[in-house]
């Protein structure tokens, strides 16, 4: 991770949990299927290797060629900001999801490596569904759309069914909900008929 200087607070504790919840052989399999799919040996570490997005660009058009126009290969900033900026349009343009996404701080400034992995193992589930692309994949198969359709029998019948949570449970019933250690009148029902007496 880039070196920002130290956190507190919150940002700390944003951190810790990023850090927790990283997974070193989801980096892998991420990392072996671009340099699969590109032909390329990543040069340094995860992010070193991607942050000037030419390695994602090169994915994308091996993916469905022409998703990327250019290519900037210059090292100012701004233009490998431009790299990833593409990438993420190009995630966008095929479908992944908006959740799956990251920010391009996220790469460019190491402050979320989880999310850029989360987002290349989208890419890899979407890419199964590209025309043309036969592979490899990454991850298991994205999940299909299962819509139902129900006939207005069913969706009445379905209306006059009293859903579980609304049954109530099985022999429950208000005994010990209120505290009658300190009554003066002890027995069962004795709250009751005194209450009913002073009203």
């Amino acid at each position: 991770m880039a070196n920002h200087g130290p956190v507190y607070g919150l940002d700390a504790e944003l951190a810790a949990k990023r850090a927790a919840a990283f997974d070193p052989k989801l980096e892998q399999e991420a990392k072996d299927w671009i340099e699969a799919l590109v032909g390329e040996n990543f040069s340094g570490s995860f992010a070193e290797s991607l942050k000037n997005g030419q390695l994602l660009c090169k994915l994308l058009n091996k993916i469905k060629a022409g998703t990327v126009k250019k290519i900037n290969t210059m090292n100012a900033s701004f233009k490998q900001m431009e790299n990833i900026g593409w990438f993420l349009d190009g995630c966008r343009a095929l479908g992944v999801a908006p959740t799956d996404m990251f920010q391009t701080v996220d790469l460019y400034e190491e402050k979320n490596i989880n999310q850029v992995i989360q987002c290349i193992h989208a890419l890899g589930r979407i890419s199964r569904t590209v025309p043309g692309f036969s592979g490899p994949f990454l991850g298991p198969k994205q999940a299909d759309k299962n819509e139902r359709q129900f006939s207005e029998d069913q969706l009445k019948q379905g209306e006059a069914v009293v859903p579980m949570i609304s049954r109530g449970s099985p022999g429950a019933n208000a005994s010990g909900m209120y505290d009658t250690s300190r009554d003066i009148v002890k027995g069962a029902g004795a709250r009751e008929k005194t209450m009913g007496k002073n009203s």
